[in-house]
């Protein structure tokens, strides 16, 4: 089977984002040229593939792990390819005009199960402490967000990360769904909601897609760190999260971020 392929205008949605890596004046004093595109959204921009390839049995059934290489700059035309492999898997690579691969990733439709308990309910904290390795020990456990899918605002979210398949808007059922990404973005808020954060980075997920989610479903987002630690002057943080929609399970994440990135000198 030959590889797919498409382009895809990148659009950055969060310059008004507390999270001042999307903004040009701040992520170039991290050593980047301008703003950042959303990891989340660049990663919205691969599940198209997959959908395409699988159907959209994939959307409750499949899974996909994502790695961010380099960043993605607003306006910038990125190509992804996608390419079968000889085991039912789909390699992905998102590449910029430049054709420097900013993303790669994996999709199957067949995912390894994740072997750990679902995280603990849990409240918000009152005060946020600043992030940092004694405010994300291993093990802590994050409080709980909670959301419902509004259909309206979905299409805003669906024109801002340039999806163009109908699915979302006339799913299996004929009623709307949400989005692999737009869910993904509650693995952001969740860490967010729960210390105090500078300019960030997304850098990785690796997500089990496990049920559809459709207009007025209560969502409810847990999580757990897994893991914190230093590299290259960074200081990451990994995440075990979850979403359950009515009280049934419809995303797994196991989410890493760079929490404190270093300044460049």
């Amino acid at each position: 089977m030959r590889p797919l392929t498409y382009d895809v205008a990148a659009f950055n949605t969060a310059t008004d984002s507390t999270n001042k890596i999307h903004d040009d004046g701040v992520a170039q004093q991290y050593g980047f040229r301008a703003g950042l595109v959303p990891g989340v959204d660049v990663y919205a921009y691969l599940t198209r593939a997959a959908v395409e390839h699988y159907g959209a049995g994939w959307l409750s059934s499949g899974g996909i792990a994502a790695r961010l290489h380099q960043p993605v700059y607003d306006g910038d035309t990125v190509t992804v390819t996608a390419s079968p492999q000889a085991d039912g898997s789909l390699e992905l690579v998102l590449a910029d005009s430049a054709g420097a691969a900013c993303a790669r990733g994996r999709a199957t439709d067949r995912p390894a199960p994740i072997d750990r308990s679902l995280p603990a309910m849990a409240a918000l904290p009152a005060d946020r402490p600043p992030a940092s390795a004694a405010a994300l020990p291993v093990g802590k456990v994050l409080g709980s967000l909670h959301e419902v899918f509004d259909p309206a605002k979905a299409d805003r979210y669906l024109a801002e990360v340039r999806e163009t398949l109908s699915l979302y808007r006339d799913g299996p059922n004929g009623e709307p769904i949400a989005h692999p990404g737009w869910l993904l973005r509650f693995a952001n808020t969740i860490l967010s909601s729960n210390v105090t954060l500078g300019p960030w980075i997304h850098v990785e997920s690796d997500v089990r897609l496990l049920g559809l989610v459709t207009p007025g479903q209560d969502l409810e987002t847990r999580g757990v760190v897994l893991d914190e630690f230093e590299r290259k002057g960074h200081r990451f943080v990994t995440l075990d999260v979850a979403v359950l929609a009515d009280g049934d399970l419809v995303e797994r994440v196991t989410h890493t971020a760079i929490h404190t990135p270093r300044r460049v000198a």
